[in-house]
């Protein structure tokens, strides 16, 4: 059983009702629902954390190693595209994690497309929407799995 980590970023507290076109109708307590059930039924435990606060994002990362955090799956919402500092607590702990964006960020405006966490990142999720989540705990689980095995 490995403990995982699931960080949301700004906005996404905001879900169900920020721009459903963009971000679907799902409200991130019921992601944050399946994804933890998901969890169970793989044999691991995951952790939920959402803050509009780039400090409190970085402390929860830095966090994370101390309570043997195996995996994180991120969500870093618009701190994709500005946010070094939790970049860099992303490389201080050295957790492997899965960057995950509910749209296609591709698709969308220039700015946009530039992330500060794909290439430091274990494996990418863009635009498959609330499914993406539970993609990622699946993935998150496989490669913990290798990891131990």
């Amino acid at each position: 059983m490995s403990d995982l980590l699931l960080v949301n970023g700004p906005n996404l507290n905001l879900l169900g009702s920020r721009e459903p076109d963009v971000y679907g109708a799902d409200r991130l307590e019921d992601i944050e629902a399946r994804c933890t059930a998901m969890a169970t039924s793989l044999g691991h435990s995951l952790q939920c954390f959402q803050s509009n606060a780039e400090h409190e994002l970085i402390d929860r990362v830095q966090q994370a190693a101390n309570d043997g955090v195996a995996f994180i799956i991120l969500n870093p919402g618009a701190f994709t595209h500005t946010s070094i500092a939790l970049r860099d607590a992303l490389l201080a702990v050295q957790i492997p994690f899965i960057e995950i964006h509910l749209s296609n960020t591709f698709a969308r405006e220039e700015f946009r497309h530039n992330s500060y966490f794909s290439d430091i990142a274990s494996s990418c999720l863009f635009g498959f929407g609330a499914y993406g989540y539970e993609l990622a705990v699946q993935g998150a689980s496989q490669y913990v799995g290798q990891a131990e095995g």
